[in-house]
């Protein structure tokens, strides 16, 4: 027992003196903040974007005679286009919100260093993505670099454009103005000098790499990023991300937010893939995205969870009974902040070993799952606080098979937890046993 204790003190003082600083300062740097707040505020479009996916391609087969299957798919086959519509003008083109909201989130924080307004930083920002992105071409402005394929670019493009206009006006280049025009005018002319700038220096380089590579910047990059989207789409990186989530989050660092932040672009250039291959009629090729963190892997809330409420709603411990009922309904909303901290799991060595293992072997088993195409893969964009076997289901095109998965998975991350939480109960019961006798006889004392 003293070697176990001496081994979780040796890995609390690495992730407590060398992960949770780094992490710190990567949580709160400004380019990453305001990366993770730009996807963020493109959420709502791509979920409403993905949600009209399914109803263009329906989870049946093509020669299925069911009657309410195939008349679904007569009608999504009739009205193709328009149900796509909606669709191309959130998720077709979402690296242009993307863009955007990053360069309106990092202009905020020159707002008083600076005097930059965010407004002004996403104009400029969506002008040099869509000069870059989509070049008009015989008349026509091209869509292919505007969804998963942009999204590094747009990334690239909101920091250059902003740290541009930083640039600029920390050394007071620009056109002077008198006082007595009215700030909007004053900003729109700040804008002149940047976007003769941006002009200047991405438009020669987009017209260099089309020349040389016949491929426009997105392009370009998505090749040169390619074996990295690759590399965080197998399993020993979805097992390194989850394992260093998790050590934060027992250092009481918030370390989904973190990873999922860091993973975004990853995730979403995954997603934009699989929809591709959706409307092409082709095998869909990635398994890691947000989706499958959080209905797959993170059951419950981080830590798979869901596990430990069941066990604690049997619990012989007062304690863990109550924070089970008080958990329950929350956790299945993919909310674990009662279990997290009323337990408490954070820092408590009795807990590390399961909440790092339980969400790990639910990673293991969902992706052989969908390795070995026993269920679907992920199409949609689902709000994280969806029920986790719904959310599982409606992700995959309403696959319930993965509603299956997801419950098996919840069965056996308590499996794992069960060991460690009965010897924590022990612990409790005994505790709980001395205060009841202790107060007992401080009754008989005070009854003397």
């Amino acid at each position: 027992m003293s070697s176990n204790h001496a081994a979780f003190n040796l890995i609390f003082r690495f992730v407590e003196n060398y992960v949770s600083p780094v992490a710190g300062r990567i949580s709160s740097q400004r380019h990453v903040m305001a990366i993770r707040d730009g996807f963020i505020s493109a959420m709502p479009f791509m979920i409403v974007g993905s949600f009209l996916l399914v109803f263009a391609y329906p989870p049946f087969s093509p020669t299925t005679t069911w009657g309410f299957a195939r008349a679904w798919l007569d009608m999504a086959k009739q009205f193709e286009g328009q149900i796509l519509t909606p669709f191309d003008m959130t998720m077709g083109i979402m690296s242009i919100y993307i863009c955007m909201a990053i360069a309106y989130n990092l202009g905020k924080h020159y707002v008083k260093s600076h005097a930059l307004d965010p407004f002004m930083c996403a104009m400029l920002s969506l002008m040099a993505f869509l000069l870059v992105a989509a070049p008009k071409t015989k008349g026509a402005m091209p869509v292919d670099s505007l969804g998963g394929t942009g999204i590094f670019t747009a990334i690239l493009v909101a920091v250059y454009c902003v740290e541009l206009m930083r640039f600029l006006k920390a050394h007071n280049i620009g056109i002077k103005l008198p006082d007595q025009v009215p700030p909007m005018i004053k900003n729109s002319f700040d804008l002149l000098i940047p976007v003769l700038v941006v002009v200047l220096t991405l438009y020669p380089l987009s017209l260099f790499i089309q020349s040389q590579f016949d491929m426009l910047i997105p392009q370009a990059i998505m090749s040169v990023f390619k074996p990295l989207v690759s590399a965080a789409d197998s399993l020993p990186a979805i097992l390194l991300a989850v394992l260093i989530g998790h050590l934060l989050w027992f250092a009481g660092i918030h370390g989904a937010a973190i990873i999922s932040g860091m993973l975004q672009m990853f995730w979403l250039t995954n997603l934009g893939m699989n929809q591709s291959a959706l409307a092409q009629g082709a095998p869909l090729p990635h398994i890691f995205m947000e989706a499958f963190w959080t209905f797959f892997i993170v059951i419950g809330g981080s830590g798979a969870t869901m596990g430990l409420v069941i066990c604690y709603l049997r619990s012989r411990s007062a304690h863990l009974r109550s924070i089970g009922r008080l958990s329950v309904v929350p956790s299945f909303f993919n909310i674990n902040e009662p279990v997290i901290f009323g337990t408490p799991i954070v820092m408590n060595p009795v807990f590390f070993i399961p909440f790092l293992l339980a969400p790990m072997v639910n990673a293991v088993l969902a992706w052989g799952a969908m390795k070995l195409d026993l269920i679907g893969r992920v199409i949609s964009v689902v709000p994280w606080t969806a029920p986790a076997p719904i959310g599982a289901a409606w992700a995959l095109g309403w696959d319930f098979r993965a509603a299956i998965l997801v419950v098996l998975l919840a069965v056996v991350s308590a499996i794992i937890y069960f060991p460690f939480f009965k010897v924590y109960e022990k612990q409790l019961l005994e505790q709980e046993a001395e205060e009841a006798q202790k107060a007992s006889g401080e009754e008989s004392q005070q009854a003397a």
